[in-house]
Order: C-alpha cells, then sequence, then structure tokens
C-alpha cells in the first residue's frame, strides 16, 4: 500500500505543475502611421505631404505597406515603448525605385536620441550619416556604428537639436531574422553613446527619393 504521505507530496508537485504560468508573449502595441506619430518624427503624415502613394495596413501583429513615388514616408508595428528586447520579423521588402530601407527604429529622452539598427538599404546607406564611430557583429553580420547631429530638426518634443545613433548592416537582410538590441545598444555606449528613457520602439519600413516598392512582416518581441 502506498503511504498516505507519498501520494500527498506527488499530489501537491502535480497542482504546482498545473499552477505554473504560461509565459507572456511580448507582443507589439504600437502602430508608426497616424498623422500624430508622423508629426513629431517629420513635417509629413499619413497622407505624405511630400508627394506620392502610400498605402499603410496594420495587423495585430505586423504591417504591410505598398508605395510609389513616395518623397519621405515611415510606418512600422512595434512597441510603445522600447527596451532591450530581441525583436523577430518575418516577411520581405521589394524596393524598386528610390532610397529604401527596414529598421528597428526608436527614440528615446534626456538625452533625446533617434535610433536605427538598419536591417536592410537599397542604397547601401540608409540613414547612416554623420561620423563612422566602429562597427559590431551581431545576429550574423557585421555592422558599422554611425553618429550624427541634427540640428534643429523635427523630433518627437518638437523642433530641436539631437543625435541620431545608427547601425548599418553590412550583410542586407531584407526577408527575416531577429535584432538582439541589446548587442547594439551596449555597442553604442562603448562608444560612449548613451540612450535614454525609452519613447516608442518599431520595425519599420522608410523611404524617400522617389521611392517605390513594398514590405510585409510580422513582428514579434522576445
Amino acid at each position: 500500500m502506498v503511504a498516505f504521505s507519498t501520494i500527498a507530496a506527488a499530489l501537491s508537485v502535480a497542482g504546482a505543475a498545473f499552477a505554473a504560468p504560461a509565459p507572456v508573449a511580448d507582443l507589439p502595441d504600437f502602430e508608426l502611421n497616424n498623422a500624430t506619430d508622423l508629426v513629431k518624427r517629420q513635417d509629413y503624415n499619413q497622407n505624405y505631404k511630400t508627394s506620392g502613394n502610400v498605402n499603410f495596413q496594420p495587423t495585430n501583429n505586423g504591417y504591410s505597406v505598398s508605395f510609389s513615388n513616395a518623397g519621405d514616408f515611415v510606418v512600422g508595428k512595434g512597441w510603445k515603448t522600447g527596451t532591450t528586447r530581441n525583436i523577430n520579423f518575418s516577411g520581405s521588402t521589394q524596393a524598386q525605385a528610390g532610397t529604401v530601407l527596414v529598421s528597428v527604429y526608436g527614440w528615446t529622452q534626456n538625452p533625446l536620441v533617434e535610433y536605427y539598427i538598419q536591417e536592410y538599404t537599397s542604397n547601401g546607406a540608409g540613414s547612416a550619416q554623420g561620423t563612422k564611430v566602429g562597427s559590431v557583429t551581431c545576429d550574423g553580420s557585421s555592422y558599422d556604428i554611425w553618429k550624427h547631429t541634427q540640428v534643429n530638426q523635427p523630433s518627437i518634443v518638437g523642433t530641436t537639436t539631437f543625435t541620431q545613433y545608427i547601425s548599418n548592416r553590412v550583410n542586407k537582410r531584407p526577408g527575416s531574422g531577429t535584432v538582439t538590441t541589446k548587442c547594439h545598444f551596449d555597442a553604442w555606449a562603448a562608444h560612449g553613446m548613451n540612450l535614454g528613457t525609452h519613447n516608442y520602439q518599431t520595425l519599420s519600413t522608410e523611404g524617400w527619393g522617389n521611392a517605390g516598392g513594398n514590405s510585409k512582416y510580422t513582428v514579434t518581441g522576445s
């Protein structure tokens, strides 16, 4: 006969197993698409004052966008608050004209920083400008690190002077993958490029210079 103490112990273990909480998925909760969001960054909105046609379609966990003759735009899907999450993306981008890039894109405050982790750039450089300060290897590729000061330009807090931090992937990746943001944030910090309090953080498609093409992605965090 099995002792009552043994049965009680087994039931206790089983109960603990059933009670264990399931992992909570880090799902996107922010869309970079409406006039308020975009005007904070640049002087354009969903109608794209700078010209062209852009059709942005957000979903619960991603987005699609097609565009032609686009003067300047940025759309995307992500989180209201950035962090050192791993950003997993699945999909593709086809660039047919102009400059097109796919990036992890976000802002911090105190200091005010606009940052890009560029996974794909149709012209090789994308938003990379200013001073190249070094390089880092993350997620299977080397990235060049750039730092640039924007003087009296639109930002999430209005027209002001702020800094851009940019990691530009050497082996371009227009398809699927994971961006380990901590890898880049740590590399930037090693060069004295410190981030502040995070604002939004997205996977975004951006284009300018009569850009044409399309993107479609699903996005999750981990």
